[in-house]
């Protein structure tokens, strides 16, 4: 389930995206296809207990809720029940294992990131996903030494949908968070860029949850991939 903060509203006046002088990116279903390795690490569980794998495609859609998401999928539990705590712990040890088997960039996001290098616009992450798991993973899919700045769950003491990631990155990057765009496949990330005074992008091509269609998430605007989001910041850079 998405997280229960209310829809951002858009005012008419902010149907344009205005002046982008930096794009700070979600990292699962964003940037990368970590789906597949965030499958294993359930299925390892499922296996470990005599269980049938959960398919890939089934599990895919709730990749961006990190393990809450994929543990009631793959388990049918959420964080209330007394089991949930330790089974998180054993996802998580799962997952740092074999971080980065079979993630990786979506086709396109390398020709984009090219692109904002070669136009000299600054671009940074900002995600949920804890730093011990963050920083590896960046470090493995060749971003380390790209980004601008990396912002994970952890960072500061809370996490997206509040806006405090988006702000840090703002800073850490120098630039007015007006000057933003946030680009996200989750419904939290677009209520986290609206409270910090971003503008938005709704990435559908990635996992979006299960709930509320991105055409409903009030973004300023919705690309279907990553191809149509480079053409997008190029417009508007």
């Amino acid at each position: 389930m998405s997280d229960p903060t209310p829809l951002p509203q858009r005012e008419d006046n902010e149907d344009s995206l205005g002046l982008c002088q930096a794009v700070l990116f979600d990292l699962d279903g964003t940037l990368a296809d970590t789906a597949p390795d965030l499958a294993a690490a359930v299925n390892k569980m499922r296996h470990d207990r005599g269980l049938e794998m959960v398919p890939l495609e089934k599990l895919r859609p709730l990749a961006s809720a990190g393990a809450r998401g994929l543990i009631g999928g793959g388990f049918g539990i959420g964080p209330e029940d007394h089991e949930f705590a330790s089974m998180r712990e054993e996802f998580l040890a799962n997952y740092e294992a074999d971080l980065c088997i079979e993630t990786t960039l979506f086709p396109g996001i390398p020709e984009l990131l090219d692109e904002l290098d070669a136009r000299g616009v600054r671009w940074g992450i900002v995600t949920n996903k804890v730093a011990r798991l963050t920083e590896p993973l960046i470090a493995q899919l060749g971003l380390e030494e790209r980004a601008g700045c990396v912002v994970s769950g952890d960072t500061t003491p809370h996490s997206k949908p509040h806006p405090a990631p988006l702000l840090h990155a703002a800073r850490a990057l120098d630039t007015a968070p007006e000057h933003i765009v946030y680009v996200g496949d989750d419904l939290r990330d677009v209520q986290a860029g609206f409270a910090a005074g971003m503008k938005t992008v709704a990435a559908a091509y990635g996992y979006c949850g299960d709930d509320i269609p991105p055409t409903q998430w009030h973004a300023q605007h919705v690309v279907n991939s990553p191809a149509e989001l480079q053409r997008l910041l190029r417009d508007i850079g």
